[in-house]
């Protein structure tokens, strides 16, 4: 009797393991689905932008090319500090706000590219964009499957990169003013090296609120948002440090 029990029990810690990574494996895909999509539609959105004269002219010719830069940013601080539980719906919304306000801003690649800027020609512009986004996406998908899959602790890690980050803005807002070709190239490098580490720290970290959740779905979704943002985000930045080092003379 005492062994059917046992064994019994371990069946059924067998079945709640099994309900549990089915259940992480659909929050990540949740979320990395999301992000996917984002992308894809940033870059239709960049590839209009950049292409379309008409389209570039709103975008780039008339105030709106501020709402464009700034807007993003401006979004991310609001919502830091005026919503301390959103809903789904409002996480979605900065979401998808945040994407539409980027993909159009990435429209200065394509720009860039056409006009003969990068690579000196249409076709080198467009194979250096190609190229970019290919190693932003073979780094993106190492670094976030060892987020995954690592027992390391990256908690500590991660504080190390937010201090990075908080450097590498305060740099890039003096070299606005520098325009030092040395400095933006120190700063693409920290760039790629800081926003790989946030990648394999945002996965591990979504990793743990999924379990810190306890399967409350309303706050899965606005995590699967927020998450979505946070990986957007390192992917997005990943690819315009290397951009900006792969377009360099």
């Amino acid at each position: 009797m005492a062994d059917f029990q046992f064994a019994q029990s371990r069946v059924d810690s067998r079945a709640a393991d099994m309900s549990v990574d089915a259940g992480l494996r659909g929050f990540m895909l949740g979320v990395f689905n999301k992000m996917a999509v984002g992308l894809a539609l940033s870059a239709v959105l960049a590839y209009i932008v950049g292409t379309v004269p008409p389209v570039t002219e709103i975008v780039f010719g008339t105030p709106l090319r501020y709402v464009v830069q700034w807007g993003p940013i401006a979004i991310l601080l609001i919502s830091a500090f005026a919503m301390r539980n959103p809903s789904p719906l409002a996480s979605g919304v900065i979401y998808w706000s945040v994407v539409t306000l980027i993909g159009a801003s990435l429209g200065m690649w394509f720009l860039a590219a056409t006009s003969g800027q990068i690579g000196g020609s249409v076709g080198a512009g467009m194979t250096t964009i190609a190229k970019a986004f290919l190693v932003t996406s073979i780094a993106f998908g190492g670094l976030s499957l060892w987020g995954y899959t690592t027992k390391r602790d990256l908690s500590g890690f991660g504080t190390f990169l937010i201090m990075g980050l908080i450097g590498l803005i305060v740099a890039s807002i003096v070299n606005m003013f520098l325009q030092s070709d040395m400095m933006s190239f120190i700063i693409s490098i920290a760039g790629v090296l800081i926003f790989s580490g946030l990648t394999a720290f945002d996965t591990q970290r979504l990793k743990h609120t999924y379990f810190q959740l306890g399967g409350d779905q309303r706050s899965m979704a606005v995590a699967t948002n927020y998450g979505a943002l946070s990986l957007y985000l390192n992917f997005v930045n990943l690819f315009q440090f290397l951009m900006s080092l792969m377009s360099r003379d």
